[in-house]
Protein backbone atom coordinates (compact mmCIF):
# COMPACT_ATOMS: atom_id res chain seq x y z
CA UNK A 1 0.00 0.00 0.00
CA UNK A 2 1.24 3.81 -1.06
CA UNK A 3 0.84 6.23 1.22
CA UNK A 4 0.43 9.93 -0.05
CA UNK A 5 2.57 12.21 1.95
CA UNK A 6 0.18 14.82 0.76
CA UNK A 7 -1.90 15.96 4.06
CA UNK A 8 -5.34 15.04 4.26
CA UNK A 9 -7.07 18.41 4.38
CA UNK A 10 -10.91 17.55 3.71
CA UNK A 11 -12.18 17.97 7.80
CA UNK A 12 -11.10 21.73 7.62
CA UNK A 13 -12.85 22.13 3.72
CA UNK A 14 -16.17 21.91 5.58
CA UNK A 15 -15.19 24.06 8.59
CA UNK A 16 -13.52 26.59 6.28
CA UNK A 17 -16.59 26.03 3.82
CA UNK A 18 -18.77 26.76 7.43
CA UNK A 19 -16.96 29.51 8.24
CA UNK A 20 -17.88 31.03 4.45
CA UNK A 21 -21.14 30.60 4.93
CA UNK A 22 -21.00 32.05 8.37
CA UNK A 23 -19.34 35.32 6.61
CA UNK A 24 -21.58 35.45 4.20
CA UNK A 25 -24.88 35.12 6.02
CA UNK A 26 -23.35 37.96 8.31
CA UNK A 27 -22.39 40.55 5.82
CA UNK A 28 -25.71 40.12 3.67
CA UNK A 29 -27.97 40.95 7.24
CA UNK A 30 -25.28 44.00 7.86
CA UNK A 31 -26.03 45.06 4.07
CA UNK A 32 -29.57 44.99 4.54
CA UNK A 33 -29.78 46.95 7.92
CA UNK A 34 -27.55 49.37 6.49
CA UNK A 35 -29.21 49.72 2.78
CA UNK A 36 -32.40 50.41 5.07
CA UNK A 37 -30.73 53.17 7.20
CA UNK A 38 -29.00 54.32 4.71
CA UNK A 39 -32.25 55.06 2.46
CA UNK A 40 -33.76 56.31 5.60
CA UNK A 41 -31.52 59.07 6.07
CA UNK A 42 -31.28 60.29 2.40
CA UNK A 43 -35.15 60.34 2.58
CA UNK A 44 -34.69 62.79 5.54
CA UNK A 45 -31.92 64.26 3.96
CA UNK A 46 -33.87 65.04 0.74
CA UNK A 47 -36.48 66.83 3.21
CA UNK A 48 -34.77 69.53 3.96
CA UNK A 49 -33.92 70.08 0.18
CA UNK A 50 -37.58 70.17 -0.63
CA UNK A 51 -38.61 72.05 2.10
CA UNK A 52 -35.86 74.92 0.65
CA UNK A 53 -37.84 74.66 -2.51
CA UNK A 54 -41.16 75.34 -0.75
CA UNK A 55 -39.50 78.20 1.68
CA UNK A 56 -37.39 79.71 -2.40
CA UNK A 57 -41.36 79.69 -3.37
CA UNK A 58 -42.81 81.11 -0.89
CA UNK A 59 -40.13 84.06 -1.01
CA UNK A 60 -38.64 83.46 2.37
CA UNK A 61 -34.89 82.37 1.08
CA UNK A 62 -33.60 83.47 -2.14
CA UNK A 63 -31.61 81.39 -4.85
CA UNK A 64 -28.33 81.64 -3.19
CA UNK A 65 -29.47 80.12 0.01
CA UNK A 66 -31.13 77.46 -1.83
CA UNK A 67 -27.65 77.01 -3.28
CA UNK A 68 -25.78 76.81 -0.35
CA UNK A 69 -28.85 74.36 1.32
CA UNK A 70 -28.11 72.38 -1.74
CA UNK A 71 -24.70 72.42 -1.42
CA UNK A 72 -24.81 71.54 2.55
CA UNK A 73 -27.36 68.65 1.46
CA UNK A 74 -24.20 67.38 -0.76
CA UNK A 75 -21.81 67.72 2.18
CA UNK A 76 -24.43 65.69 4.47
CA UNK A 77 -25.19 62.55 1.84
CA UNK A 78 -21.38 62.35 1.48
CA UNK A 79 -20.43 61.93 5.09
CA UNK A 80 -23.76 59.34 5.00
CA UNK A 81 -21.94 57.55 2.41
CA UNK A 82 -19.06 57.12 4.09
CA UNK A 83 -20.41 55.82 7.48
CA UNK A 84 -22.31 53.52 5.08
CA UNK A 85 -19.69 52.04 2.93
CA UNK A 86 -19.79 49.89 -0.28
CA UNK A 87 -18.35 46.58 0.81
CA UNK A 88 -18.94 43.93 2.78
CA UNK A 89 -16.95 44.89 5.60
CA UNK A 90 -17.95 48.48 5.33
CA UNK A 91 -21.22 47.61 5.80
CA UNK A 92 -20.30 44.96 8.84
CA UNK A 93 -18.23 47.87 10.69
CA UNK A 94 -21.12 50.10 9.79
CA UNK A 95 -23.74 48.20 11.39
CA UNK A 96 -21.62 47.55 14.72
CA UNK A 97 -21.11 50.65 14.52
CA UNK A 98 -24.95 52.04 14.21
CA UNK A 99 -25.79 49.27 17.02
CA UNK A 100 -23.59 50.97 19.44
CA UNK A 101 -24.72 54.34 18.79
CA UNK A 102 -27.99 53.67 19.10
CA UNK A 103 -27.36 51.43 22.51
CA UNK A 104 -25.39 54.98 23.52
CA UNK A 105 -28.59 56.96 22.17
CA UNK A 106 -26.16 58.89 20.08
CA UNK A 107 -26.96 58.47 16.26
CA UNK A 108 -25.61 60.65 14.20
CA UNK A 109 -27.18 63.88 12.78
CA UNK A 110 -26.37 63.50 9.22
CA UNK A 111 -27.60 67.07 8.35
CA UNK A 112 -25.33 68.78 11.32
CA UNK A 113 -23.00 66.63 9.38
CA UNK A 114 -22.75 68.67 6.18
CA UNK A 115 -22.74 72.27 8.20
CA UNK A 116 -20.12 74.13 6.43
CA UNK A 117 -16.75 74.51 8.60
CA UNK A 118 -15.89 77.79 9.78
CA UNK A 119 -12.86 79.58 8.75
CA UNK A 120 -10.68 80.40 11.70
CA UNK A 121 -9.79 84.56 11.43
Amino acid sequence: MVRSSAPEYLPSVGVEHSSRQEESARRQKARALIADYHEQQLLALLEHVRDGFTRLDRGEIDAFELDDLIHRYKRSARELWKFCGQTGSDWERAARTLEWLREEGDEPDWWQAGEPRRRRS
